[in-house]
């Protein structure tokens, strides 16, 4: 049986028709499916799910509005631009109507049940999206993110959810919500995988992309910032926060509690001050035009939200601006020298009936953690952290997610990878924390080859690390250099070509941006020098040597290795 087989299979024993809103034929998927294995890419044969607020060309884009629908000619470019890759759309996800809520409730379509407790909601908005790669639907699942949409049901199906920098990857051919906070998001089972399709997903780039200051990796010693207390979590969540928190720390992380008020009072302005009005932008004259129709579908709920929106004035909305500001001043000043802040990625996981029975407090409580992020111009990445023993003795997924400042997502790709190797069981094989994160496809970077004390586990390795640059590996000269001893502190080698008595020179390959390589060569000291250095694959890159003089005067090593 063919994946594709496989995949309907599973979607028709589970039984959960809420989940897609439209479903491509599977004899159509299988076609794409075939040639995305012939022509390769990094996304070969992996299959999308598409929340269905996100333009995929010739389907219905709905927004969990029947009314509302209209079929797109064209994909929006985050899905053009995984297509390009190789993944295969497989259909449209159910979402709380317009992108307005956290619970995956509020559709017409039907309330999207957690994937393994059906009685508890998804988490939403997008929620059909979440519980497509949780039920193994889907390898990969775009979702968008305004207050927390592509956080929490990562965090309540126990998947990843990749929440990037507002604008750095283009919001075109999507619904919008609250167009100026919106996101789009990755889900996936894994952190690998969501990192890649990102990485991907963001070849569309939005209005504000990477500069060439774009950290690739967080310091080799972390301070990471959690909530001295933690509001709307009961002893059994609390518990397990405390557990990722001690993980955090077995990872090398150095913890400091700092006080949330500030970001969970920016939390309450998403939804229940003047920001709101940019829900009624978005479709607010479509509401209202529609108020009295029955057959459009509108959600009671957020038909309210949105026309409750537009009451709010100018006026209003410049003076929520100024307070919002205040608050993001103060909780920075809290934030501190923290590299990243770590919270619950949800504070609980309700049943459908409490959501129906205050929809709009519970969805309130959902986004203690989240809604603030957006509005403070943070990134964040949501991963799963084990489960809790719920008093009804079943289990709930806990998540935690990690936030950092505008365009540090690589920070935060760097600091799960550390911190999910602090939670393996021991005896499990721990393979070294590698590799680049999604920004670096994106963002402009420039490899360095090191030789000595710069090398991992040497003195001076938190002069690259500090600044942001990740270790990408070993790498060996063209046989045409030799090392010399320096006299200087700490001792370094002077790498010196010689085409006639040289050799091939291991040492290792660091990645950083631009902007912290000339941070580098300006607090370099003599005689150490940046230039180009040839490498045994034929490549020329940036790497360390040292002037004439000190190569003449240093003693030479008769090995290949410092």
């Amino acid at each position: 049986m063919s994946k594709v087989d496989e995949i309907y299979a599973r979607i028709a024993a589970a039984d959960r028709p809420e989940v897609f809103i439209s479903l491509r034929a599977r004899e159509d998927v299988a076609v794409d499916y075939d040639r995305s294995l012939r022509d390769g890419g990094p996304l070969a044969g992996i299959i999308l799910a598409v929340k269905d607020n996100v333009d995929v060309a010739g389907m219905p884009t709905t927004a969990a509005c029947p009314g509302y629908a209209y079929t797109p000619e064209v994909d929006a470019p985050v899905v053009a631009a995984l297509r390009r890759a190789g993944a295969i759309v497989l259909g449209k996800t159910n979402l709380d109507q317009f992108a307005t809520g956290l619970g995956g409730t509020r559709s017409p379509y039907g309330a999207v049940r957690d994937s393994r407790r059906p009685e508890r909601i998804s988490g939403g908005s997008s929620s059909g999206s979440a519980v497509a790669v949780a039920l193994g639907f889907a390898d990969i699942a775009i979702g968008t993110d305004t207050a927390g949409s592509g956080r929490v049901p990562a965090g309540l199906q126990g998947i990843v959810g990749v929440k990037p920098t507002v604008g750095a990857i283009a919001t075109d051919g999507i619904v919008p919500a609250c167009a100026e906070y919106d996101v789009p998001t990755i889900f996936a089972a894994s952190l690998e995988l969501a990192d890649l399709a990102t990485g991907v997903m963001a070849e569309a780039t939005g209005p504000r992309p990477f500069s060439r200051a774009t950290p690739f990796a967080a310091p080799e010693a972390p301070t990471i910032a959690v909530p001295a207390e933690l509001p709307e979590l009961d002893d059994r969540w609390r518990a397990a926060f405390g557990e990722a928190v001690a993980a955090a720390e077995a990872a090398g992380f150095t913890i400091k509690t700092i006080d949330l008020a500030p970001f969970l009072a920016a939390a309450k302005l998403l939804y229940e001050d003047a920001l709101v009005a940019q829900r009624y932008d978005a479709v607010g004259e479509f509401v209202d035009g529609a108020a009295d129709s029955a057959d459009v579908g509108l959600d009671p709920v957020v038909a309210q939200i949105v026309t409750k929106a537009s009451g709010y004035t100018a006026v209003d909305l410049l003076r929520l601006r100024r307070r919002l500001a205040g608050l993001r001043s103060t909780a920075m000043e809290a934030w501190g020298d923290a590299t990243a802040l770590m919270v619950p990625t949800a504070p609980c996981h309700p049943r459908i009936d409490e959501v129906a029975d205050d929809p709009v407090g519970v969805n309130s409580r959902m986004g203690t953690y989240t809604n603030f992020c957006n509005l403070f111009d943070l990134c964040a990445l949501a991963v799963p952290a084990g489960v809790v023993d719920e008093a009804d003795g079943t289990q709930a997924q806990f998540g935690i997610t990690l936030l950092a400042n505008a365009h540090e997502d690589a920070v935060l790709v760097d600091l799960a990878r550390r911190w999910e190797m602090s939670t393996l069981t021991v005896g499990r094989d721990s393979p070294a924390v590698t590799g680049s994160a999604w920004p670096e496809h994106v963002a402009p970077s420039v490899e360095l080859a090191v030789f000595g004390a710069h090398m991992r586990g040497g003195p001076l390795t938190p002069e690259l690390s500090d600044r942001g640059a990740h270790w990408n590996g070993e790498v060996r000269t063209a046989a045409s250099y030799r090392l010399v001893a320096l006299d200087t502190t700490p001792p370094k080698p002077g790498l010196v070509r010689d085409s006639v008595d040289g050799r091939s020179i291991e040492g290792e390959c660091w990645v950083l941006s631009p902007a912290a390589l000339g941070e580098f060569l300006a607090a370099l000291p003599q005689p150490m020098m940046l230039g180009k250095i040839e490498l045994s694959d034929g490549r020329w890159v940036v790497g360390f040597g040292c002037d004439v003089e000190s190569s003449e005067q240093g003693e030479p090593l008769d090995r290949t290795r410092w």
